[in-house]
C-alpha cells in the first residue's frame, strides 16, 4: 500500500522507488503483486508519465486511509510501550513494603529519575495473585515454592533472630547480637499464626532445637504487630532479619539464633517467560546490592 502511495503521489517510478527506499524493480513488483491480488490495473504507463486508472482513483482515499490509521495506531502502542517499559509496578508483603522497599526506591530513583515506580503492600498470597494477573511486574517475599506460571529467583537472604523486649532507650543502629536456640527454651514465645509458611520454618526449628513449638502461643497476622507486642511485654519472638529496620523503631533487642544459624532466601517473583525490561534489570540489581545492608 505504501508503494501504491508513493506511485501515486509522484507519478513517476523512479522517484518513488528513491522515496520508498527499494530499487525500481523492486517497487514494480510490488505494484504488479497489488494488481494481481485485486484484479485490475491500478496506473496507466506511459514512457512519460505514469498516472491512475479509474480503479486507482477509486482505492487511493481507502488506501490513504488506512495507511493514516495503522501509523496513527503504531504511534500510540509505541508510545504505550514507551510507558510501559519506564513504570515498575511492583507488590510486596507489608513489612517489605514499609521497611525495606523506601531506602530501595530512594537510590533507584536517584540513579533512574525517568522510572516511574509503583509499589503495591498486600499478603503473600495476594502478592501471587497480582503477578499470576498481569498486575505487578514483580513480587517480592519469602516464597518457599512457586505458583503454577511463575518463576522465582532469591535476590537476598535472611537469617532468624530472636526478638525480645528491652528498656534502652531506641538506638538507630543498635548492634545485633547472637543468641542459641537453647536460649529460648524456657522464654514465653508469641509469633505468627501456624499456617504461616514462615513461622511454619521457625516451628520446625524450635522442635528440633528446644524440642517445643508451642502451638498455643499467642499469635498476630503482621510483623509489625508482633514486634510492638515483644515491645510491650508480651513474649519474645522470632522472626527472619528482614525486620531489623522495623525492629530499629522499638525498644526491643535483636539476635540472630545459632547453633544452628538458618537462613531464609528471599525472592521475587514474575511471570514464567515475560520480557523483562531494562528499567526492571536495574531495580533488581540495585535491590540485591541493598538487601545485605538491610539485614545486619
Amino acid at each position: 500500500m505504501r508503494a501504491f502511495l508513493h506511485v501515486a503521489r509522484l507519478g513517476n517510478f523512479t522517484r518513488a522507488a528513491e522515496q520508498a527506499h527499494i530499487t525500481q524493480a523492486g517497487l514494480s513488483i510490488l505494484i504488479r503483486e497489488m494488481e494481481k491480488q485485486l484484479g485490475c490495473r491500478l496506473f496507466d504507463r506511459t514512457t512519460r508519465v505514469v498516472a491512475l486508472t479509474p480503479s486507482g482513483r477509486r482505492l487511493l482515499p481507502v488506501v490513504e486511509r488506512l495507511v493514516t490509521d495503522l501509523d496513527d495506531v503504531a504511534a500510540q502502542l509505541g508510545a504505550e510501550g514507551d510507558e510501559a517499559r519506564q513504570t515498575l509496578r511492583i507488590a510486596a508483603t507489608p513489612l517489605v513494603s514499609s521497611h525495606l522497599l523506601p531506602q530501595v526506591f530512594n537510590t533507584f530513583r536517584e540513579a533512574h529519575p525517568q522510572v516511574s515506580v509503583r509499589l503495591f503492600d498486600a499478603d503473600l498470597r495476594d502478592v501471587e495473585a497480582m503477578v499470576t494477573a498481569g498486575d505487578a511486574d514483580v513480587g517480592l517475599g519469602f516464597f518457599f515454592k512457586a505458583a503454577s506460571g511463575l518463576a522465582r529467583t532469591p535476590v537476598g537472604r535472611f537469617h532468624l533472630m530472636r526478638v525480645t523486649a528491652s528498656s534502652e532507650e531506641i538506638d538507630p543502629t543498635p548492634a545485633v547480637g547472637t543468641a542459641p536456640w537453647s536460649a529460648l527454651r524456657t522464654a514465653e514465645l508469641i509469633g505468627l499464626p501456624p499456617g504461616n509458611p514462615i513461622q511454619k520454618v521457625i516451628d520446625q526449628h524450635l522442635m528440633a532445637t528446644i524440642g517445643r513449638a508451642d502451638a498455643q502461643r499467642p499469635t498476630f497476622n503482621f510483623f509489625g504487630t508482633l514486634i510492638s507486642m515483644v515491645e510491650a511485654g508480651f513474649g519474645t519472638a522470632v522472626m527472619p532479619t528482614f525486620a531489623l529496620a522495623a525492629c530499629r523503631r522499638h525498644r526491643v533487642r535483636t539476635d540472630v539464633l545459632v547453633k544452628p544459624k538458618v537462613g531464609l532466601d528471599f525472592y521475587r517473583i514474575a511471570k514464567r517467560g515475560a520480557h523483562e525490561t531494562e528499567a526492571m534489570q536495574a531495580f533488581v540489581a540495585t535491590l540485591e546490592k541493598a538487601l545485605p545492608a538491610l539485614s545486619r
